[in-house]
């Protein structure tokens, strides 16, 4: 039987020559959901519209909220902390200071819902999933201010979660997606007790330096996928606000390359798979 899977571009907002690359995939099929940073300054209602204008006859992509905690970004609301020059912190503070329960909740659940807020304002809806950039929506307190405020206002929407399908997923090396387990255990028993929907299972990390092989390294997410299981992506092209924003620059043209392959669509068949 053919599983049915979302494939998803992370970062839509996050520069327009990656915004392009990720519409040209929807475009091409290759792709069928992407999660909008939707405080990234380059992101204005004209790439909001055009990403809208893909689903206007049929639907052809989800379009989902990147959550987004960490810097070089600055919160949307007032008087979230702890931050610094005005800004979120690093990851690792970010992840330290959840860890030691040491973040102010009601504050980060504010941004949450300023951030849904705005992207109901840029596609005058509501998202159809939420998740976090670089799965900030993952940590402790920051999970429950997600999972508490997408209930009460995006209900429809499913959160994802990133644990692996089994341990047939593990690969050496992959420190992330360990985390991810670990980090996603609780998530999804929270997520449970609210009644708020998760996706099955998650595939996508690898490690993120320039001598990856993205061909090489993703048919392995394939194998152990479920039915409605999430393949994380970030393909796009490089541009200056990217390379000013994100050390993510060169290993989103290889992933997009790979996406547009005449044999990717070849490759999703023989593994028996096919896009949500």
């Amino acid at each position: 039987m053919t599983k049915r899977i979302w494939l998803c571009a992370d970062d839509y907002g996050i520069s327009p020559s990656v915004d392009a690359a990720i519409r040209d995939l929807v475009v091409r099929g290759r792709i069928n959901a992407t999660s909008v940073i939707v405080l990234a300054p380059s992101l204005h209602r004209m790439e909001a519209n055009a990403l809208s204008a893909l689903n206007k006859v049929e639907r052809h992509v989800a379009i989902g909220l990147h959550v987004t905690l960490t810097a070089p970004y600055r919160p949307l609301s007032e008087g979230l902390k702890p931050t610094r020059d005005g800004g979120f912190l690093p990851l690792a503070a970010l992840l330290m200071r959840a860890s030691l329960r040491s973040l102010d909740a009601k504050a980060f659940a504010a941004e949450v819902a300023t951030q849904i807020g705005t992207f109901k304002n840029l596609f005058d809806r509501a998202p159809d999933f939420i998740d976090g950039h670089q799965h900030v929506h993952l940590f402790p307190q920051i999970r429950d201010a997600v999972l508490e405020v997408a209930k009460r206002d995006a209900p429809n929407a499913w959160v994802r979660q990133c644990g692996r399908p089994s341990a047939l997923a593990y690969h050496p090396g992959d420190r992330k997606g360990l985390l991810l387990d670990i980090l996603s255990r609780s998530f999804r028993q929270r997520a449970a007790a609210l009644g708020v929907r998760t996706n099955p299972a998650f595939a996508g990390t690898y490690t993120f330096n320039d001598a990856a092989d993205f061909a090489a390294t993703f048919p392995r997410f394939l194998e152990p996928l479920p039915d409605g299981g999430v393949v994380m992506c970030h393909p796009g092209f490089v541009d200056d606000e990217l390379q000013r924003l994100d050390p993510l620059t060169t290993l989103r043209e290889q992933e997009y390359a790979f996406l547009v392959d005449e044999a990717f669509p070849a490759l999703l068949a023989r593994h028996g798979v096919a896009l949500a």
